[in-house]
């Protein structure tokens, strides 16, 4: 997340680190100063080292706060409320590892549903759940989602039943070991990192889910469409 791009021009060294005037931080990130302000205002983003009345120089530790900041709002579409709750988890050093991830869930399902479960579908969940050996709360969040998208497909007739889910289960069985062979909580940066992996990689599993869909709904559509007529 710290890394320049090729031909970027690397900070000048003024002791203690490098360190770059906030015109520099905007042009390493794409990110305006007047938004570099408002995050240092807000305290998304700590005080620069000041060297005037009104300057102050910035260092690494900035340039990879604001990429992690872009990730989460550009790619992660997380309002600032959210972001500003996964840089406090993080930071907190003292906060276990389940916790760690609990605060992500919270924030990636911010909303309250505004539907209920039914109790088929919410029975379903469970012996699902308990069929994966999966240890979660009986108020977990994905629990409830769950529950939620059977309820729904239920209701308008979608011929899905519970052991449709079984393959997602098993990719996402993977997905969540080999995040965890990745996993190093002892800093901050691996904190950063764990959190990173946890809410980027849940987009890529979408993208990645929805160029498969396109393959396949195009080889479908190339197999059975009718032979051309002869000429």
């Amino acid at each position: 997340m710290g890394n320049y791009t090729a031909g970027s021009v690397r900070p000048a060294d003024h002791g203690g680190g490098r360190r770059v005037r906030i015109s520099d931080l905007s042009r390493h990130t794409g990110v305006p100063v007047a938004t570099i302000k408002f995050y240092l205002r807000e305290r998304l983003l700590p005080p620069g080292r000041s060297t005037s009345r009104n300057q102050a120089v910035y260092g690494e530790q900035h340039l990879r706060r604001l990429w992690l900041i872009r990730a989460f709002t550009s790619i992660g579409r997380l309002d600032l409320s959210s972001v500003r709750e996964l840089l406090n988890a993080i930071e907190d050093r003292q906060l276990p590892l389940p916790n760690l991830f609990e605060a992500v869930n919270r924030v990636l399902f911010s909303e309250e549903p505004a539907l209920s479960a039914t109790k088929k579908a919410q029975a379903d969940i469970d012996e699902f759940i308990d069929v994966q050996g999966w240890q979660v709360a009986d108020d977990s969040r994905g629990r409830i989602q769950l529950a939620l998208v059977v309820t729904a497909l239920q209701r308008l007739g979608c011929a899905t039943d519970i052991d449709f889910f079984t393959p997602y289960a098993e990719a996402a069985n993977e997905l969540a070991r080999q995040e965890l062979r990745l996993l190093d909580t002892g800093s901050a940066s691996g904190r950063a990192e764990a959190v990173v992996r946890t809410v980027l990689l849940e987009v890529a599993f979408t993208a990645m889910l929805r160029m498969s869909q396109e393959h396949q709904v195009a080889a479908h559509c190339h197999e059975c469409a009718p032979d051309p007529e002869p000429s």
